[in-house]
């Protein structure tokens, strides 16, 4: 029986050479993406900024709607086509989004350390991405064995294609997939699949390709439901995220507790968060997580 550990944890991420939190305060945050700085608001950075000038690139400027909206202000160009980083082996695109990110999430970076420990020594996993964006998720685990990435995107899907093309791992078994996730999990039930490891991001609205409408409330509880069915005693991990809603990570972990009850292993729960570059750097926090994990 997987056992609950009630007791929170904080993941935390820190800098690479091409990516770090500078400073935080006042609600925004100052990051640096490769050759350019960027300002974006985040309502969590409660404290006082440390720095006196915040020389960025652009700033993103929210709409009067907390659920979204807003436009990028630039002092300096910045290249509309986007510019590329590094994490580790895998080279992706980054780019301004309309939707305040850059194309990918840095706190993600020790979720993906994590993932490929996990699967450590288990020859040819086979794991799911759902909600998987553009790739840089599936990129990092496609070093353990074939990946199915599922985005309900078609922009999303063929950007982590070219970040896969980037990285010189187009030859990689993924398999690329517009598609709800909903449905496609419930089709990989049907079909009596099984997968080593699953990852899962949802938004806390979206629509599927074919006009389907995500709503987090009511479409998590099903969708880890089946996301269990596709797991067994040999599987390795469930790792979800959940972004920008009014919600503890007690409740996704109760939520895993319900489903995994009849697995081994164990099911944790917290904070993913990012430190300021420094020796004495903040933590800013930016997502809630739960994971159940074997092995």
């Amino acid at each position: 029986m997987a056992e609950l550990v009630q007791q929170p944890l904080v993941i935390e991420g820190s800098g690479w050479a091409d990516y770090g939190l500078v400073d935080s305060g006042y609600g925004r945050k100052f990051e640096r993406y490769g050759p350019h700085r960027f300002i974006r608001p985040d309502p969590q950075a409660l404290w006082s900024a440390r720095l006196d000038d915040w020389d960025a690139d652009g700033e993103f400027v929210p709409g009067s709607d907390e659920d979204g909206g807003g436009r990028w202000g630039f002092a300096r160009t910045v290249p509309q086509e986007g510019w590329p980083l590094t994490w580790n082996e895998v080279r992706f695109t980054a780019h301004c989004t309309p939707f305040r990110h850059l194309g990918f999430f840095p706190d993600m970076a020790p979720v993906w350390d994590w993932m490929r420990g996990k699967l450590g020594g288990k020859a040819d996993a086979q794991t799911l991405n759902l909600f998987g964006y553009t790739g840089v998720g599936t990129l990092a685990l496609s070093e353990c064995g074939p990946v199915t990435h599922v985005d309900a995107s078609k922009k999303s899907v063929a950007q982590a294609r070219e970040n896969a093309a980037l990285s010189g791992m187009a030859e990689r078994p993924v398999r690329w997939l517009i598609d709800d996730a909903a449905k496609f999990t419930a089709r990989e039930v049907r079909r009596g699949k099984r997968y080593d490891g699953i990852i899962l991001d949802p938004p806390k609205f979206g629509r599927g390709p074919e006009g389907e409408v995500w709503r987090i409330e009511e479409g998590l509880p099903p969708l880890i439901a089946d996301c269990r069915r596709l797991l067994d005693e040999d599987s390795r991990f469930l790792f979800l995220t959940v972004y920008a809603v009014r919600m503890s990570s007690l409740a996704l972990a109760g939520l895993l507790a319900e489903h995994f009850a009849d697995l081994p292993g164990q099911i944790e729960h917290g904070d993913l968060a990012v430190r300021e570059d420094g020796e004495d750097g903040r933590l800013l926090p930016t997502a809630i997580f739960a994971r159940w994990s074997n092995g």
